[in-house]
């Protein structure tokens, strides 16, 4: 079966479990309130920007903003590897 008759066969299941206990009060926990991430802006010099936007064009993204998110986030990544192996490195050495 394709991943996405599987996911259409389990979110029929949910919906068929969650309107079963929509009247029985005992079946839920506390609401649970979520509530929006702040977004921040960031203020980058012009020449950044004009060089971010060519290379956002360049890969074929729909805004510099998207592409900027993706470029932050690919990098956040490498950096959070980079800082575990070093703390696994450091553990090791030691312990």
């Amino acid at each position: 079966m394709s991943k996405k008759i599987k996911t259409k066969l389990i979110e029929k299941e949910i919906d068929q479990i969650v309107i079963a206990q929509a009247d029985d009060d005992s079946a839920w926990g506390k609401p649970v309130r979520v509530r929006k991430a702040k977004s921040a802006s960031l203020s980058i010099p012009p020449e950044l920007a004009a060089r971010a936007a060519f290379l956002a064009r360049v890969h074929r993204t729909k805004s510099v903003e998207e592409w900027l998110k993706r470029v932050i986030e690919e990098r956040i990544e490498l950096e959070e590897a980079a800082f575990m192996g070093l703390k696994q490195d450091l553990t090791s050495k030691v312990g």
